[in-house]
């Protein structure tokens, strides 16, 4: 992960765009405290799920801000661009299987556009490999410290 680097990023992102650190909270739905807490390195990079409510709220694209906060590896080939380098060969099975699953995404029986297909699997596979590095720093035998 580039933890050290998204916090200047996610700033300089913030400035451009000339929004305060009050405004982009509202924006994007999450509190200001947070937004300065991630500015200044003291939370870390963010789960995907916030990145996206940041992302959409500043207007800029999704991946980009993935790939700075180190959850998409830059440089890799369409089919496996999202794809960490401490994945396993079973990890990367896991995704590929996740990803070529061809039913329709639909919400409240409507078919989804194209656009928020993109959508849905981006936050998906973000949630995806979190999810992995997190198993993966659990020992054997350890609860979930989210449960």
């Amino acid at each position: 992960m580039v933890e050290h680097a998204f916090g200047p990023y996610m700033k300089q992102l913030r400035e451009q765009q000339g929004f305060s650190i009050n405004q982009l909270a509202e924006a994007a739905g999450i509190s200001n405290s947070q937004i300065s807490r991630i500015e200044n390195g003291v939370r870390g990079v963010p789960k995907p799920i916030t990145i996206r409510k940041i992302a959409d709220a500043l207007g800029v694209p999704y991946t980009d801000m993935m790939k700075q906060a180190g959850y998409i590896e830059t440089g890799q080939a369409a089919d496996v661009q999202d794809v960490p380098e401490w994945a396993t060969y079973k990890d990367r099975r896991d995704f590929k299987r996740m990803l070529e699953d061809e039913d329709d995404l639909m919400f409240d029986g409507i078919p989804l556009d194209e656009e928020d297909k993109k959508r849905i699997k981006d936050v998906l596979t973000g949630l995806f490999w979190e999810a992995k590095q997190m198993n993966k720093r659990k020992k054997p035998g350890e609860s979930d410290p989210r449960s």
